[in-house]
């Protein structure tokens, strides 16, 4: 049985009797009440009222105005007597001398020592004639005062002869008298208080110098100077900014120059939505240094890592800096030149895709004639609308076919459908099988094309397969036992490619790829290597950056690794002759413009309009009979009329292996047994669609009356 305890404080009332039912008794103890709290002593009150004033904010922005402003002043007479020391002595001569010798630029420390000569020089010369001022001045005051009285007397004369009174004679002379002593009780008046308002007011220049200077440790400047948002940036701030870099051999050199580092500095440039500077390093120090400091640089320079690129131009022992407007990046570019003017057109041989713009600002253009195109990055990163950008502008010269693959298979490239030959969507095995079977199509149509007679010219081919990486980790194999994936000698995709890589570029047979995060096992070494333009968004590491661009790229500083996932979409570094780099430079950073599918639909029915019509392929037929007549009514589509050699491009697109070879007389052959032989129109041949299509209908006819 267990009992109720219930404990008592003094000065309560005892519970009250315990209701029927209750079986455990109750048990009464008493405890005493808790001692009163103890009041807080004074002092422990006065020390915690001092500790929170000492901690209020309001308090801590008084004490640092109190230090910035007594530093302002007190660093504004440093920074005025050093002025005033350069300026009587050679000291500033001196430090340009040792800042060239550091710099190993030994025509300019020639220079400056010439200049200090004949610093040295005048300033003997000038000490020179101060020993004979005196005697000099004395006589000049003398023969100015003897003047100065007769001019006097002489207007006084005049003055005379012309009133007839003989006193006008000193009139002049006591006129200058009493203007002397005007000028006398003026200075006698106002010194007073200049000598009481001087000071203060040498005190208050001093003051403003060091102010504009910003003459005080960084935790005492006002909160927007201390952040850094938006400081311009100077010759000065970009020394400093090196200097703490923490790479010893840079420090000391610039120690050594002093204030001269800014010597090591060319001109600061505006470039875009930023400044550009050269900087020349002191001998001792190699550019991958700086390179490899590039998050401190930023920091030091108040900005973000993302807002500072490292560059290395030609020059020796040179890294090229492009810094950011504070927040710049992070802005819009504006819409695409192929959304905005409709008008609009395209050419694969002499023009130039309009992707974006390049840090600067400027418009970054690239041209895609006999180009393979490789474009990778982290996911989610705007690859496919980069890619899908430059088919667009492609897809406005109606002279380029394309066939294409999307093993992503949610949509990205529906708007081709109509405008592509071949377009296969979807992530399947099946549909890389389908994928590898339009490649190896498109390495019969290349080599059909360099087996033509020579001087033949050749439409441009588009091989574009997005999302690449599944078709080279595809595990599926064929009846022969052939790997579709993979990266040895036996796999499909990978040797299909490799050929175009080869030879198609002569016949403009061209491969586009869009992959995702690069390693050896989703892009193979030698199918990286083969694409003439290599592009990057964002991704994980330095290895990867190396995969995408390739080493000469990344030690140039190329730094995709670098950009920020999710902040920096649609930014990507592009190494490729067939756009604009500065010289000296290796790559470029290019901000595309972002194209939805809304806008990309309108670009592609505008490139519709300017062809006959395309008749789309969403299969590869693979051993099927085939129906030849049928076949050449397919590809016509809904054009009223074809050339014949586009009919035979079409034909060996579709089925490689049944048409691959045709020339003119095997389409001519099959189209005269049917009464819809080919025909001149505007000096071309061409295939009417109304004659084939009465054809097959004359001939499904016949067959059914057979039947019968």
């Amino acid at each position: 049985m267990s009992e109720n305890v219930v404990h008592l404080h003094k000065h309560t009332h005892p519970p009250a009797e315990p209701s029927v039912g209750d079986t455990a008794p109750t048990v009464l103890t008493v405890v005493p009440d808790a001692p009163p709290a103890r009041p807080v002593p004074l002092w422990v009150r006065s020390g915690r009222a001092v500790k929170t004033a000492v901690t209020h904010e309001r308090t801590r922005s008084a004490g640092r105005a109190v230090v910035r402003h007594g530093l302002y002043t007190f660093n504004g007479g440093r920074i005025v007597a050093r002025r005033a020391w350069d300026g009587r002595t050679g000291s500033r001569y001196e430090r340009m001398i040792r800042a060239a010798e550091a710099a190993g630029n030994l025509e300019a420390a020639e220079e400056w020592e010439e200049r200090l000569q004949r610093f040295r020089a005048a300033r003997h010369q000038r000490r020179m004639d101060l020993l004979h001022s005196p005697v000099d001045a004395a006589k000049g005051v003398a023969v100015g005062a003897g003047m100065s009285v007769g001019v006097l007397v002489a207007l006084g004369v005049i003055l005379a002869i012309s009133t007839g009174q003989a006193a006008d004679v000193v009139t002049p002379l006591t006129a200058t008298i009493d203007f002397i002593a005007l000028l006398i009780r003026i200075v006698q008046v106002v010194w007073g208080p200049a000598v009481t308002i001087g000071p203060f007011l040498a005190l208050l220049a001093l003051w403003s110098v060091g102010r504009k200077q910003h003459a005080a440790p960084q935790w005492a400047l006002p909160a927007n100077v201390r952040s850094g948002e938006g400081e311009t940036i100077t010759p000065s701030i970009v020394v400093k900014a090196l200097r703490d870099l923490g790479v010893p051999a840079l420090a000391r050199a610039i120690k050594e120059m002093g204030d001269a580092g800014a010597s090591m500095l060319g001109p600061i440039t505006i470039a875009g939505c930023g400044v550009e500077v050269d900087v020349t390093l002191p001998s001792g120090v190699s550019t991958n240094e700086v390179q490899s400091k590039r998050r401190k640089l930023a920091e030091n320079l108040t900005r973000h890592e993302h807002e500072v690129f490292i560059t290395i131009p030609q020059a020796a022992r040179t890294v090229r800096l492009w810094i950011a407007d504070s927040g710049a990046l992070d802005e819009p570019i504006g819409p695409s030149p192929l959304v905005t003017d409709e008008t609009m057109t395209a050419d694969y041989k002499k023009g130039k895709a309009p992707w974006g713009q390049d840090l600067r600002g400027d418009a970054a253009a690239l041209s895609l004639y006999q180009r393979h195109l490789l474009i990778t990055g982290l996911s989610n990163q705007g690859k496919t609308v980069a890619l899908r950008s430059l088919a667009l502008w492609l897809s406005l010269d109606k002279s380029v076919q394309f066939l294409m693959g999307d093993l992503k298979g949610v949509g990205d490239w529906a708007m081709f459908d109509g405008l592509a030959t071949t377009l296969i969507q979807g992530p399947t095995d099946e549909h890389v099988i389908q994928v590898t079977e339009m490649v190896e199509s498109a390495v019969d149509e290349m080599n059909r094309r360099i087996q033509a007679p020579p001087g033949t010219t050749f439409p441009p081919l588009i091989v574009l397969v997005d999302e690449a990486q599944v078709a080279f980790m595809c595990p599926a194999k064929d009846e022969d036992k052939r790997p579709y994936g993979g990266s040895k000698a036996n796999s499909r995709y990978f040797m299909a490619v490799r050929k175009i890589h080869n030879q198609g570029r002569a016949v403009n047979v061209l491969m586009w790829q869009g992959t995702q995060d690069p390693t050896n096992e989703n892009l193979p070494k030698l199918v990286r290597e083969g694409a003439h333009t290599r592009a990057s968004l964002a991704l994980g590491t330095e290895s990867q950056a190396r995969m995408a661009l390739g080493d000469k790229a990344v030690d140039g500083g190329a730094a995709p690794n670098l950009l920020r996932p999710g902040l920096d979409r649609g930014t990507l570094v592009v190494a490729s002759d067939g756009i604009t780099i500065p010289a000296g430079q290796s790559s470029i950073t290019v901000r595309t413009h972002y194209i939805d599918d809304d806008a990309a639909t309108a670009i592609t029915d505008r490139a519709k309009a300017l062809r006959d019509g395309v008749t789309t392929l969403h299969a590869i037929d693979r051993g099927e009979v085939r129906d030849p007549l049928a076949d050449i009514a397919a590809v016509i589509g809904d054009a009223t009329r074809v050339r014949t050699k586009d009919v035979l491009a079409r034909l060996a697109t579709r089925n490689p292996g049944a048409y691959g070879g045709w020339s003119f007389i095997d389409l001519k052959r099959v189209l005269d047994d049917t009464g819809a032989e080919p025909y001149k129109s505007d000096g071309v041949m061409v295939v009417s669609r109304d004659r084939v299509a009465r054809a097959l209908a004359n001939r499904d006819t016949e067959g059914s009356a057979s039947a019968e």
